[in-house]
């Protein structure tokens, strides 16, 4: 059993998750995890780190098995008897290119980075430590794809009260209405991962009233944040960020002081108006 503190990175063997994981092994106290679904693609992405005299661990995760999920909870559990950081960073995005059905876009897109996260959430926040730091990467697209939702529909997602079923309920409607062609008539807009970051962005508001509500004298800290636009192999080249700038604002989150923000949506390190 080791009392050294822990940090967790989902998606991390490449792009932002990749750089958050660089940045954390500078300047987290502690073992940081870079986790991904590929053991090959995520022991590769540990030595590169290690050649430029890092020291992270490699822990498998599948973020859209629950048994993966289970497995890591269960290892964090017995070998650190917890969590002090984990950072939500996988995520997938179709090309706007892409000729994928809209309906399937739509399905796969939301079992990733909304129903997965979510998963990954419910296994692990039971684990986080008094003064720990979740953050959920989320987008600015959310935002913007919010503001393109019927009045109905933004109004439930502003809700300061809305349930975490409510918000499931609301994206699992998403995805039938879009295989029924009536998505747009019900009040949504026309992007998948728009609405996928709406779900990460209210789940964090949820989950950070859930925090207050169960465990306020614990000071965990929870977030969702946009990165920016970063050049990845989800954005493209020609993008503005490097993944180390991208990795900015989520690691700023993951190394919050005790009076930092708590269930907000932040990017470019300031709160952001949801």
């Amino acid at each position: 059993m080791s009392s050294t503190p822990v940090a967790v990175v989902t998606g991390a063997n490449k792009g932002i998750g990749f750089a958050i994981v660089r940045a954390l092994c500078k300047q987290f106290t502690g073992d940081v995890y870079l986790t991904a679904r590929d053991p090959d693609r995520g022991q590769a992405a540990v030595t590169k780190l290690k050649e430029e005299g890092l020291n992270p661990l490699f822990h498998q995760l599948d973020i859209n098995d629950l048994q993966s999920i289970r497995t890591l909870r269960d290892f964090l559990k017995e070998k650190y008897r917890g969590l002090d950081v984990l950072v939500n960073n996988a995520g997938i995005a179709f090309k706007v290119a892409d000729t994928t059905p809209f309906a399937v876009q739509a399905e796969v897109t939301l079992r990733t980075n909304f129903f997965a996260t979510r998963d990954v959430c419910t296994e692990l926040l039971p684990l986080i430590k008094p003064h720990g730091r979740v953050v959920n990467v989320s987008s600015v697209s959310g935002v913007s794809a919010l503001s393109r939702c019927s009045q109905d529909l933004q109004q439930k997602f502003r809700s300061d009260t809305i349930t975490e079923e409510e918000l499931v309920k609301l994206m699992a409607k998403f995805v039938e209405d879009t295989k029924n062609g009536v998505h747009e008539k019900e009040g949504w807009p026309n992007t998948a991962y728009g609405v996928s970051k709406i779900g990460v962005t209210v789940l964090s508001r949820i989950q950070a009233r859930m925090l207050n509500e169960k465990r306020k004298t614990d000071q965990i800290l929870l977030n969702a944040c946009c990165p920016g636009w970063v050049r990845t192999d989800m954005a493209g080249s020609r993008a503005t960020k490097s993944p180390d700038e991208g990795a900015e604002t989520p690691v700023f989150l993951a190394l919050l002081p005790a009076d930092g923000p708590h269930g907000q949506f932040v990017s470019e390190k300031k709160v952001q108006k949801w």
